[in-house]
């Protein structure tokens, strides 16, 4: 009987001991817990500066596209300006045959075809003006188009960061070197910072 009892205070001796060697684990492990929190917060700002280097890149996509549409339109009305040259330096070349002839019946002829010279030159002034218009509006675009890649570009670069700092983060958890950790937080805060800079730049 006495054998019994010390077989059982010896096995209480070491659930005991296992429980505080468990204990003492937890004690010396708690710091990961934070570690998890830290993963969780870089996770969530690395899927904003996803979500928001897509948005740059799209939003760059249809500037070019509407730099592209633009330019369009302006060779259109530089093509439409040269072929009303051309029609005003015919009729120009008419009316000095015709005032070379100067006979009274052609007086009428002449001040029709010095009337369409005329009329030609203000669509030549229309179409010039509707040209520069659509290319200041090309450049205009143009220059949101650069602006929104250099944006998605660093979001791209942050995004990328984020992802290092998170790999990190779970290396730290496996090996459980808080070196590691401090390496991840210091690539985390990199990383919201060149975010930070990028979405208050106006």
């Amino acid at each position: 009987m006495n054998n019994d009892l010390e077989e059982l205070k010896g096995l209480v001796a070491a659930i005991k001991a296992d429980h505080q060697t468990q204990k003492d684990k937890e004690k010396r492990d708690a710091w990961t817990k934070y570690v998890s929190l830290s993963m969780i917060c870089l996770a969530v700002l690395a899927a904003i500066a996803t979500q928001r280097g897509g948005g740059y890149s799209s939003a760059n996509m249809k500037q070019l596209n509407e730099a592209t549409y633009n330019q369009t339109l302006a060779s259109d009305q530089w093509a439409y300006f040269q072929a009303k040259g051309i029609k005003q330096n015919i009729a120009e070349e008419e009316r000095d045959r015709l005032t070379d002839l100067g006979s009274a019946a052609n007086a009428k002829t002449l001040a029709a075809v010095t009337a369409t010279a005329k009329r030609y030159d203000e669509e030549k002034a229309e179409a010039k003006k509707a040209a520069t218009d659509l290319e200041a509006k090309r450049d205009i675009a143009r220059a949101l188009a650069n602006e929104f890649s250099g944006k998605s570009s660093r979001m791209g670069q942050a995004t990328s960061i984020f992802q290092i700092a998170i790999a990190l983060g779970g290396m730290c958890l496996v090996v459980k070197k808080r070196w590691l950790w401090c390496l991840s937080l210091a690539a985390g805060t990199l990383a919201a910072v060149l975010m930070a800079m990028v979405l208050l730049k106006p």
